[in-house]
């Protein structure tokens, strides 16, 4: 609650040292500490209901949008009929609400480690987590990393990373080991998305995790980005990578779902963001990134 002072929330973070976002607080909604983290749900003035993590705007009602459809169109509409997929954090129920658009996929398995989290987001979150009703969803409250780690090999077409910042429980979701298991959980020609940090503020996080992703997985690797104006610097970013075997070019996409596909029904509504121009867009980086990020390879 130190984040809320006269009316206004204020997101400040050694992460972003000398800057900070605030939005207005029309009422405080739910306020609580789970085993892992503070949990904080406001109605603000101009972008509706807001879930806040540990004082980190996680969710929006205003643009969740930019950020559930890219990561999880980006890997799924780069690879022919998904059948399984594998959702790492996203407890708000947002990327399920994507990935049950797919008509190919029959079987989605999300882990989870903050039970508080999901159940907050289906109180107070409900256009996000109406995901979670979707039949063919497996909710696992637990460790992503020991999740992970007793998947069977090669089980999954595609793995959505969908963490917090790497401090804290998501720590160990950015580094080596964790890559290397969510390798082994994929099918050859798999795919993984993971959200990877702002360019404006984390090329020293973002040049670290394309360095591991390139050791670690022998397919595609690729670097995307997407305007999400309520998180710092109003960029987010997101890595993608294939296993070796059949070919996925990312910037590409072999699946084209839009407004008028027919996964698309009155529950999820239409997409407000993801379309197949932003897609190929999204992998067009601006010459600094562009750099560091190609000086990896």
């Amino acid at each position: 609650m130190d984040a809320i002072s006269n009316g206004w929330f204020s997101e400040i973070s050694a992460m972003w040292p000398g800057e900070a976002h605030s939005l207005k607080v029309e009422k405080i909604l739910f306020q609580g500490k789970s085993d892992y983290q503070n949990v904080i749900v406001f109605q603000s003035a101009s972008y509706g209901k807001v879930l806040v993590l540990d004082g980190v705007i996680q969710v929006t009602e205003r643009d969740e949008c930019a950020y559930q459809e890219m990561i999880t169109h980006l890997p799924l509409c780069s690879i022919p009929n998904p059948k399984k997929v594998l959702v790492i954090g996203g407890g708000d129920g947002g990327v399920l609400r994507e990935v049950s658009r797919y008509s190919s996929v029959d079987q989605i398995d999300i882990c989870e480690i903050d039970k508080m989290v999901v159940d907050v987001s289906k109180e107070f979150f409900p256009k996000l987590a109406v995901g979670f009703e979707d039949p063919r969803v497996n909710l696992n409250i637990g460790d992503g990393v020991a999740f992970l780690k007793n998947a069977q090999e090669g089980t999954y077409d595609a793995v959505i990373v969908d963490s917090s910042d790497p401090i804290g429980p998501a720590q160990e979701l950015f580094e080596k080991p964790f890559f290397e298991s969510v390798a082994r959980a994929l099918r050859p020609g798999g795919v993984v998305c993971t959200q990877a940090e702002s360019i404006w503020l984390h090329m020293h996080i973002i040049e670290d995790i394309v360095s591991a992703c390139r050791q670690v997985f022998k397919g595609s690797v690729d670097y995307a980005w997407t305007t999400v104006p309520t998180y710092p610097s109003g960029v987010i970013g997101f890595m993608l990578c294939s296993t070796e075997g059949p070919a996925v070019d990312f910037k590409k996409p072999v699946h084209h779902i839009d407004e008028s596909t027919a996964e698309t029904n009155t529950s999820k509504g239409p997409l407000k963001y993801y379309n197949p121009g932003i897609h190929s867009a999204s992998f067009c980086l601006p010459s600094f990134a562009k750099r560091v990020i190609d000086a990896k390879k």
